[in-house]
């Protein structure tokens, strides 16, 4: 674990003046399992979880999947939880990723694909 999930979730926490205790019983967690998240020495909590915590920490939606990315990289090879669903439910979608892993899909070809969908979100 790297620990970079917990820095995250207090750094966010603090921000809005939240103590880790109020934190852990808005979530219905105990404050020392919230604690450990923080530290390091837990894993993220499930996806219901984080999606609740995005919420009482007012996280707008590039901080939200900052947040999944950061919950992913606590696990080796962790997938951010908030794809998985859409994946599986997509073959189009994982034959894709498999095409781009297989020819080693550049940062450059992945970015063209960004901008193609931001494109086709304004026509």
């Amino acid at each position: 674990m790297t620990g970079e999930f917990g820095r995250f979730i207090e750094v966010k926490r603090k921000a809005l003046g939240m103590t880790l205790r109020g934190l852990a019983a808005e979530l219905n967690i105990a404050p020392a399992f919230m604690s450990d998240i923080e530290k390091g020495h837990r894993y993220p909590p499930q996806r219901e979880k984080l999606y609740e915590m995005a919420a009482i920490l007012k996280l707008n939606e590039e901080d939200t999947n900052t947040m999944f990315d950061l919950a992913a990289g606590e696990r080796e090879n962790g997938i951010a939880p908030d794809l998985p669903e859409y994946i599986m439910g997509s073959p189009k979608a994982r034959t894709a990723l498999r095409m781009a892993r297989d020819k080693g899909t550049s940062e450059t070809v992945w970015q063209k694909v960004i901008d193609m969908l931001e494109q086709e979100e304004t026509d």
